[in-house]
């Protein structure tokens, strides 16, 4: 596809896709393009408690709302809230590899997706027994960003969804009548000017934190352990160039969407108005225009920008500690099991437009 351009029209999915690193960070950028179309679409009627809870998710949102939203989240979502956390992050990932079989295990199972579900409920004040439900719920929500989604998919995420709502209304409640130092009472008292943050656009937002937080993350950690043994690194002093180009190697999302809000040039290109375009981030971070060898794996490249969190108004508000998760769980892993081995060829899931392992089984002792 790059050898037709920095933009090229995907027929498969019936929209212009940028596959260069500067098409797709100008549209990501470019504040004339949105997540949410000019058109409201017409849902039906059975994905309506879904689509509810996606009427108040930052990800979907524009300015003023947008604005407002995420500068509400932020005054709970701190850096200092996240920093504390790092502690927990060690000894979780230390339980989790004790936890581990001394023959061959699936590492995707059995640490890479308890350790972010579990951090993230830790940071909601969720009890820590909760953690399967929500993985559960988790996962069956993603389902409705896949391409090619069923009428089952599509029921399971209801169900999830109401079941995931009624949970954290509740919830909710509690807090408000006895607060604790969690990410939840910190959303009650989130105040901006006056303006405080409703019920349901709390619940949309401990939603998609731990949607976007766990799901993403799960496949940030897997792909990066399958890159470090696969390229002979695993072992190397894990630096923040090496989380940083894990993470532009094989990035957990390979494509987002925008929606143009004006006939919009892209280099060279004009996007008409109302159309929808295509991202996609893991070419953008392969890109021979902006990285030098871009498909070899150096942990000491020189620091440049990628786009696996995203860009401009809608970055990822949880990189700050998905790149701490990274950071401690495999400084961990190489200290605890320094003879770490694949055991299999690792697998990708087919779940596009995410991109990761449906297992990454290894010898770990």
């Amino acid at each position: 596809m790059r050898a037709l351009g920095p933009l090229v029209y995907w027929h498969e999915f019936n929209m212009p896709c940028a596959v260069s690193y500067a098409a797709a960070n100008a549209i990501l950028r470019d504040r004339r393009f949105g997540r949410t179309p000019l058109d409201a679409p017409n849902h039906p009627d059975h994905l309506a408690p879904f689509y509810a809870v996606e009427a108040h998710s930052m990800l979907e949102l524009e300015p003023p709302r947008h604005t407002r939203l995420r500068g509400l989240v932020l005054r709970a979502f701190t850096s200092r809230r996240i920093a504390e956390l790092e502690p927990e992050i060690e000894a979780l990932a230390h339980r989790l590899i004790d936890a581990l079989r001394d023959d061959e295990t699936d590492l995707i199972a059995g640490f890479a997706e308890p350790l972010p579900v579990t951090i993230i409920a830790r940071l909601l004040g969720v009890p820590e027994e909760m953690v399967p439900e929500l993985r559960r719920w988790s996962q069956a929500m993603v389902g409705m960003y896949q391409a090619g989604r069923t009428r089952a998919d599509e029921d399971r995420a209801v169900t999830a969804t109401s079941e995931f709502v009624t949970f954290l209304r509740e919830y909710i409640a509690q807090r408000r009548s006895k607060p604790r130092d969690d990410l939840i009472t910190h959303l009650i008292v989130a105040e901006d000017d006056g303006a405080t943050l409703s019920t349901d656009e709390m619940i949309s937002t401990c939603i998609l934190l731990l949607n976007a937080g766990h799901e993403a993350t799960v496949h940030s950690l897997g792909n990066a352990v399958k890159t470090l043994l696969e390229q002979g690194h695993y072992g190397t002093p894990v630096s923040e160039a090496l989380v940083e180009e894990c993470l532009r190697f094989d990035p957990p999302l390979h494509l987002f969407t925008r929606w143009a809000y004006d006939d919009i040039d892209v280099m060279g290109r004009v996007i008409p108005k109302g159309t929808q375009v295509a991202c996609l981030l893991g070419a953008a971070n392969r890109c021979p225009r902006h990285w030098d060898a871009p498909d070899h794996f150096n942990p000491g490249r020189v620091g440049k920008s990628h786009l696996a969190f995203g860009a401009g108004l809608h970055f990822c508000l949880g990189a700050p500690l998905a790149r701490l998760e990274l950071q401690v769980a495999l400084s961990v892993l190489a200290a605890r099991l320094p003879r770490l081995q694949l055991a299999a060829a690792p697998r990708y899931a087919d779940i596009y437009h995410f991109h990761g392992l449906e297992a990454l089984m290894t010898h770990p002792r």
